[in-house]
């Protein structure tokens, strides 16, 4: 039923949906639910290329017994936001969330700025309200965000009438950090290659140094159209 829980046939018409290349969207129509909620369990389970029906069922379960273990106390609830949620189960998401940004060489600072606009509502904080929320100095807040700022995941705007920046995602950040990332593996593959051609094709390091270079430019060609396909999915 749309907008009901998945079940184990939406999963495998899922599955099949990717394994034919369909982007979201179509998967979302065929299913009659909403993108995001195709969007959040590929996200949630491997992503389009190591999406399991099966395994994305079992997961399912074992996190709603989790929840059925581990009830919130009722006295919690009291302290939920506009929409029902428990503070510290949102505090809790912006750890992890942080810790994974850490993992793929986001500092650690600057990695629990992005994830705490990535958990806003609004898409966007203070800095004021960072300090707050992260116990840190002003100091420290600016160096985080001067980083995002440099990798170009975030941008800052000034609120009307006021003399403070606001902190925005800028939505298409991921698309150019993906292209970004395919452009410095061609420099890798490109001087495999000459690489190779210096230590000799027929040699062990020249063939090794060689397959090398032909691996980094056939995935990152890979990349880059799926990177441009889902952009222009989200963009539709």
């Amino acid at each position: 039923m749309p907008g009901g829980r998945l079940t184990p046939d939406d999963r495998r018409r899922i599955a099949t949906g990717l394994t034919q290349g369909l982007g979201y969207a179509e998967i979302a129509r065929r299913l009659g639910r909403p993108t995001s909620t195709i969007s959040r369990e590929v996200t949630r389970n491997g992503g389009p290329g190591h999406y399991r029906a099966d395994l994305a069922h079992a997961a399912t379960v074992v996190r709603s017994r989790r929840r059925v273990i581990r009830p919130k106390p009722i006295e919690k609830l009291t302290g939920a936001d506009e929409y029902g949620r428990d503070p510290d189960v949102v505090a809790d998401f912006r750890d992890r969330f942080a810790e994974l940004f850490v993992r793929s060489g986001i500092p650690k600072m600057a990695a629990a700025v992005l994830a705490c606009l990535y958990a806003a509502d609004s898409g966007s904080v203070t800095a004021g309200e960072l300090v707050r929320r992260l116990r840190v100095s002003p100091a420290t807040i600016s160096a985080a965000v001067g980083d995002l700022e440099g990798r170009e995941l975030i941008r800052r705007e000034r609120d009307v009438g006021t003399r403070r920046d606001r902190y925005f995602i800028d939505e298409s950040a991921w698309y150019r950090a993906t292209l970004a990332g395919v452009r410095a593996n061609e420099q890798l593959a490109a001087t495999a290659r000459a690489g190779a051609g210096t230590l000799g094709t027929e040699t062990p390091a020249g063939a090794r140094l060689l397959g090398m270079g032909e691996y980094l430019e056939k995935v990152g060609l890979d990349v880059t159209r799926a990177a441009d396909r889902w952009r222009a999915e989200l963009t539709r």
